[in-house]
């Protein structure tokens, strides 16, 4: 049986870009116009979305997403909620009010956690488990306020009394709610109340394991969830171009590059999905390919999302059908730099995925075949007939 294809969205790289890992070579800053160029992209190429990362040394997810709406048709924008940064009444007066101006393009995706640095900078000092029985109340009065304009909790951290929401969402009951997290506090959490549970890039035996065990709790209350995937992609037309592209990407990074930002993630999280990420590789160029085709080189220097599906078209796309048959049904994906690969991965790979681009706004010629004559003066060249080329 055919399955749908996937949900495919990319990445805003917010906090800058670049052509290699660990270097200033051919790096690219922070840019609202290159932003802009990536979500035009990522809107004509056939994403369904792109998420806009979070922390201190990204733009801030809500004003970059409004931004991006108002340069694009159908992209939809996954934002970042962090409870404990401000009061669910004020989280859901941005939420509705984003998601009115986009045309309900809006997607939360749930931050509980983050580097020890950056949650007590943000005022934040509970525990990690903690954290999630705060995030539990949080949501109480923001759904309720996203969902039926009124709230009331007097709970342990949060009190909201006779809150109130004046406007609501596009979208009914409200937007959907992403989440990402592999401790058994961040699972419990999430089993009650998310609609996409979202996992980083382990190997497939992995992830399945993980996806049962979110599946079982979240149908002991009650509760249905689906499931996403966070990856980087590295595609070319062959398996050997592939990963030369994949070694090309780390050349310019050093053994002390890789020792400091290890030690950073080892040393300023309590994520258990970093953990986990950070075992795949243990820091070693010799045991990167850490499932076929699954590449934990980016994991060396970037924090979070760590691997990379590699190979041609054709590979990576039976690489994905296994995580499909698994019941990943979203793909959150990047690739280096973010706008070349935009056009790649979508060039290359969604054909393989049964993925189809928007429809061209102008017609191509008047009917006929088209072959690309290289841009001269006399334009584009008329195919030649059936059999011969």
């Amino acid at each position: 049986m055919t399955k749908t294809p996937l949900d495919f969205l990319w990445f805003i790289p917010s906090s800058g870009d670049g052509a290699y890992l660990g270097t200033d070579t051919l790096s690219r800053p922070g840019d609202p116009a290159y932003f802009r160029e990536i979500a035009r992209a990522a809107d004509r190429l056939g994403y369904s979305g792109v998420l806009i990362p979070t922390s201190i040394a990204c733009e801030e997810s809500f004003i970059l997403a409004a931004d991006l709406a108002a340069h694009t048709e159908r992209l939809k924008f996954l934002v970042a909620v962090r409870p404990g940064t401000a009061s669910p009444a004020y989280y859901a007066r941005l939420a509705s009010t984003l998601d009115r101006l986009s045309g309900g393009r809006l997607l939360l995706n749930i931050v509980v956690g983050g580097s020890a640095q950056e949650l007590a900078g943000d005022g934040i000092f509970l525990g990690h488990d903690e954290r999630y029985d705060h995030a539990q109340e949080f949501f109480q009065v923001f759904n309720s306020l996203m969902e039926t304009g009124h709230a009331n909790l007097d709970g342990k951290y949060i009190r909201a009394l006779d809150a109130k929401l004046g406007l609501p969402p596009v979208q009914e009951p409200r937007p959907p709610l992403y989440f990402g997290g592999s401790s058994d506090a961040g699972i419990e959490f999430a089993a009650g109340i998310t609609e996409k549970y979202l996992t980083w890039g382990e190997p497939p035996a992995q992830v399945a394991e993980k996806v049962a065990h979110v599946r079982r709790i979240a149908a002991a209350r009650g509760h249905e969830v689906s499931f996403g995937i966070r990856l980087h992609f590295i595609v070319r037309e062959t398996d050997e171009e592939a990963w030369a592209a994949a070694d090309k990407l780390i050349s310019h990074l050093s053994d002390e590059t890789i020792a400091a930002a290890q030690a950073a993630q080892v040393g300023q999280s309590d994520s258990v999905g970093q953990a986990r990420m950070t075992a795949l590789h243990q820091g070693r160029r010799d045991r990167l390919e850490v499932s076929p085709n699954l590449w934990a080189g980016v994991g060396l220097v970037r924090s979070g999302a760590g691997t990379a599906l590699v190979g041609s078209p054709q590979t990576v796309a039976a690489r994905l059908r296994e995580y499909q048959e698994i019941g990943i049904d979203t793909v959150i994906a990047s690739g280096y730099p973010h706008l070349e690969e935009a056009y790649r991965v979508a060039e290359l790979l969604f054909p393989e995925l049964g993925i189809a681009a928007p429809a061209a706004p102008v017609r191509a010629s008047f009917g006929q075949k088209q072959v690309f004559g290289g841009g001269g003066h006399g334009g584009n060249v008329a195919a030649l007939k059936a059999g011969r080329r």
